[in-house]
């Protein structure tokens, strides 16, 4: 699986390209009023507005975003989690993170509900937490996607309803409130205990895989020396994508005979040349940027793998 070395994160922005022409908007128009810079970022949307990019790409195939993104979806769908699989019959609650990469594909034309955008800093604004992730429903390892009855999505769609009306008001405080009513969604889906209809999909080796590979590949290029990598071993990759250490392993080893460990020396070592050729930074720079705490540990390790010190490599 061949990945470009300048893959990035999807953002803000790509995100309202993409929906800017599906809707027939103007980007501008699509822009919250009264929302400041520095509050974070904060938007709302029907899913009947948006149904032909939901036909055609699906929403968040297989990618992590700079955003979360809180969706009542009412519609047969699946949502499929590395190896694991939800069917989702007529309405779910789903939770996404920038963390989680995740594929949901609608499979009926009744397709409807509401879904909001929002930035950390937006809901940090004012709030207790220090990140999201502190919260049970965006830690890593979770399915955040929920099976959900016609009354609960009434009472949910009735929320998402205020806040749509929120948005379009003068009130000073709009936004305020507006974070008050995302609390409330996340606690509904805390409340709510995970979906029971798990599956090992036949297909499922080649997900993981795929999901392990863009992960793995998201963390590169490295553009600066303040970048570093977070997703460094095998465990931490397991632990994203919600299974054991010892199945990704294995679903590798079987696909690209390399185990989990080797592929993630592979990538380190190529960005490692590339650092010590195109760029003037110190050793200890590109150590500490390839998520190594000790210049001993990256020359150990490079010189392991390449025969060579990385001074001996830059020369």
């Amino acid at each position: 699986m061949e990945k470009s070395a300048h893959t990035s994160y999807a953002s803000l922005e790509d995100f309202y390209r993409e929906i800017a022409v599906k809707m027939g908007k103007d980007v501008t128009a699509l822009i919250p009023k009264g929302l400041q810079k520095d509050i974070g970022h904060f938007n709302v949307f029907d899913i009947a507005q948006t149904i032909e990019r939901l036909r055609t790409t699906c929403e968040m195939p297989y990618n992590r975003r700079k955003y979360y993104k809180i969706s009542l979806i009412r519609g047969k769908n699946r949502a499929e989690y590395a190896d694991k699989v939800i069917s989702i019959q007529k309405n779910a609650l789903l939770f996404a993170t920038p963390k989680v990469p995740y594929h949901y594909v609608p499979e009926d034309d009744d397709q409807a509900g509401t879904f909001c955008v929002f930035t950390e800093d937006f809901f940090l604004k004012n709030l207790s937490h220090a990140s999201l992730q502190e919260l049970p429903i965006f830690q890593p390892g979770n399915i955040p996607v929920f099976e959900i009855d016609d009354i609960l999505a009434d009472e949910i769609q009735i929320l998402f309803n205020k806040i749509k009306s929120e948005i379009e008001s003068d009130y000073i405080f709009k936004y305020d409130l507006i974070r008050n009513y995302v609390v409330e969604l996340i606690h509904y889906g805390q409340k709510l205990q995970p979906s029971s209809k798990l599956s090992t999909s036949n297909d499922s080796s080649m997900r993981v895989v795929s999901l392990f590979l863009e992960l793995l590949e998201r963390q590169f290029p490295i553009e600066t020396s303040e970048q570093r990598l977070h997703l460094k071993s095998a465990k931490d990759f397991a632990d994203r994508l919600a299974v054991h250490v010892n199945y990704l392993n294995k679903k590798l080893k079987e696909s690209t005979g390399k185990t989990t460990t080797e592929i993630i020396a592979e990538r380190v070592i190529q960005e490692a040349k590339i650092l010590l050729k195109q760029t003037h930074w110190s050793i200890s720079e590109i150590a500490y940027a390839l998520g190594f705490e000790e210049i001993a540990h990256f020359s150990n390790f490079f010189k392991k793998k390449t025969s060579l010190a990385p001074l001996e490599f830059r020369m």
